[in-house]
């Protein structure tokens, strides 16, 4: 049974939620809750349902059964628009149109915004200059997406996201393809993302001592089951690890951050043949 630390009523949530792809069932009976102003992170082994998750929560995928309620509403029963003013999604592989500024880019996220007899006005733009502010993407703002670095990419994507000025923020695998500088640089980014405003972040990440040191909520997964959902420091423990991800090893306090660090067992050497 999935242990798990008791929750309100949050603005997004899912409740005995069954995904599936055609006859593939992924995920089962989840339960979770996503906690306001926390900067929660799905965490588990490949293939176990973290990323089909975050796609249910933001729409892309109709559940089998169950629900995702958004502010209290089935999310499949809302208008597409009235969900991105809500709700922003950054995918795990975007695709940049060709021969696109940085600048025109970043204004794609005031789609939602507009409307017939509402276009482009002093809002939008105050939006997207707040968002190339906060990234550090005002410099880049005349160079084509496609000439930037991969960490300079991912930031311009982010800043899109942050333009669509949405209260929560859907993140998938935002680190991946990066070096570890420029993962550590992103990952600070979406802290300061959910520490400095009234947002709500979610992002799905393969590095479990990574989600422990950002999140501030974890919800770990094991083939499409929940497994435990709460506070890094209350629920990441060798056992877990274990239960999830079949690892033996510690968890000790992060020397920086005083969160759980995972250390994997060493290996024990083979002995030498004694002839």
């Amino acid at each position: 049974m999935a242990r798990a630390t008791p929750v309100a009523a949050e603005r997004l949530r899912a409740e005995d939620l069954t995904l599936a792809y055609e006859d593939r069932v992924v995920a089962e009976r989840l339960g979770i809750a996503v906690p306001d102003g926390s900067f929660t992170v799905i965490v588990g082994p490949n293939a176990c349902g973290k990323s089909t998750l975050l796609h249910a929560l933001a729409r892309i995928l109709r559940p089998r059964s169950g629900s995702v309620l958004l502010d209290g509403r089935q999310i499949t029963s809302m208008p597409s628009k009235e969900v991105a003013r809500r709700l922003g999604l950054l995918p795990q592989s975007p695709i940049t149109p060709d021969g696109i500024t940085v600048a025109d880019l970043i204004a794609r996220g005031r789609f939602p915004h507009q409307r017939l007899l509402r276009q482009w006005t002093p809002e939008d733009e105050r939006a997207v200059l707040a968002a190339m502010e906060s990234t550090g993407t005002g410099p880049l703002a005349e160079r084509l997406v496609d000439e930037l670095s991969g960490g300079q990419r991912q930031r311009v994507w982010l800043a899109m996201a942050l333009a669509q000025e949405t209260p929560i923020l859907l993140l998938d695998e935002p680190t991946t393809f990066l070096d570890i500088a420029h993962q550590v640089e992103v990952l600070d980014l979406c802290a300061e993302l959910q520490e400095g405003g009234n947002r709500t972040v979610v992002a799905v990440l393969h590095d479990l001592n990574q989600a422990c040191r950002y999140g501030t909520h974890l919800i770990a997964l094991r083939d499409g089951v929940l497994v435990s959902q709460g506070a890094p420091r209350e629920i990441v423990t060798a056992e877990l690890v274990e239960e999830v991800f079949g690892l033996r090893c510690r968890v000790v306090p992060d020397p920086e951050t005083g969160t759980p660090l995972v250390v994997p067992l060493a290996r024990v050497p083979k002995t030498a043949s004694v002839h």
